[in-house]
């Protein structure tokens, strides 16, 4: 009992802070250059036929020159249509060129080895990473490229997922809260993680860490690169913008889902320590909140209950404001249901010996 209440404290004391910060401690970066610089998209593709002219649709549309962009794709081993897709799109665009990849670097595997040999393809000095089933808003490159001061190594943008149906819903609410969260401590100045699907790198920071393929082979690349570049000194910046915003292709069926999220929470490994602490005290909530309702009376345990809603549904709140976006009253409860079923599945199935799934392949 005595245990339980000193979680709730700190758990609700953690919260309002981080609540607090969200309102008060709002980075802001504005693009000013003298002139805008040549730049590098890199997209490893894998089986993606469905959504890779998507993806490439939206990089035509992009705010700016056509001539100092180039388009690197890289088909990796796809045993569908996704390369006669990528070649009918880019046929007649000459700063678009597509890899067949057939060869490896070293050990490593799958999307890392794409995007090591993709990077040493690049000519420019800045590298703009996304993923196939992933479209970009026009204002893409100029609202990562403010975020580039002098230093600066790394930048990520936000990610959530487009919206067909309720469970698309929910993890794109999913994305923007869990972000959001890891926003707030970004924005004190304390590094979390970076994204491959939305991440900026500055050559001279990646040529200074050797690469992908000075890195041992992770599932979670983006977070094995983003932390080797702080060590070697360079800072980074988390923009949670709608400037920034890319959308995702949501999971499709609760199989896929749960494979995506095991190698996200394997890659959570390599979270610090302070970020850590947060997810572990928001994923404790409901096994210690079980428990806690034996020794007390109903209504503490929903006044309890009530509290994590609204702070968290008020939390969420301002992060979709943030990015123009909204949300019905009955979508925040719906979505703490979401919550709490993901959670308990999850922790079970990153548990359970089976191998991670992903773009067909087994890590």
């Amino acid at each position: 009992m005595i245990v339980s209440v000193a979680y709730f404290i700190l758990f609700f004391t953690l919260f309002l802070a981080l609540l607090v910060l969200l309102l008060i401690n709002r980075k802001r970066y504005t693009f000013e250059p003298k002139q805008l610089p040549h730049i590098s998209i890199l997209i490893a593709a894998r089986n993606e036929e469905h959504t890779i002219t998507r993806c490439l649709t939206a990089i035509n549309a992009l705010n700016y020159p056509k001539d100092k962009i180039e388009v690197l794709i890289g088909n990796d081993g796809s045993t569908d249509r996704t390369l006669e897709a990528i070649e009918a799109f880019i046929h007649d665009k000459p700063n678009y060129t597509c890899i067949t990849i057939t060869e490896t670097i070293g050990q490593l595997k799958g999307k890392q080895n794409v995007l090591a040999q993709l990077s040493r393809m690049a000519t420019s000095d800045f590298f703009f990473y996304t993923d196939a089933d992933i479209a970009v808003p026009p204002t893409w490159l100029k609202g990562m490229l403010s975020a580039l001061k002098e230093g600066v190594g790394v930048v990520t943008g936000i990610t959530t997922t487009q919206e067909h149906n309720l469970f698309a819903r929910l993890q794109a609410l999913d994305w923007l809260y869990a972000l959001g969260l890891m926003q707030v401590v970004s924005d004190l100045n304390l590094p979390v993680t970076a994204m491959g699907n939305n991440m900026l790198l500055r050559r001279k920071a990646y040529d200074d860490v050797g690469g992908f393929e000075s890195i041992a082979f992770s599932i979670t690349e983006d977070i094995a690169i983003f932390n080797k570049i702080l060590e070697k000194g360079w800072s980074y910046r988390n923009v949670y913008s709608s400037e920034v915003l890319a959308l995702s292709t949501p999971a499709i069926g609760f199989n896929q889902f749960i494979h995506q999220r095991k190698r996200w929470m394997k890659g959570s490994m390599h979270l610090p320590v302070y970020m850590v602490i947060i997810l572990i005290l928001h994923s404790a909530y409901y096994p210690v909140l079980l428990p806690f309702g034996f020794h007390t009376s109903a209504g503490v345990v929903f006044a309890v209950f009530i509290v994590k809603l609204l702070m968290q549904s008020l939390y969420l709140h301002v992060c979709l404001r943030r990015l123009g976006r909204s949300a019905a009253w009955w979508e925040y409860f719906i979505f703490e249901i979401y919550l709490v079923i993901t959670s308990i599945v999850l922790l079970v199935f990153y548990y359970l010996p089976v191998k991670t799934i992903w773009k067909g392949r087994e890590y």
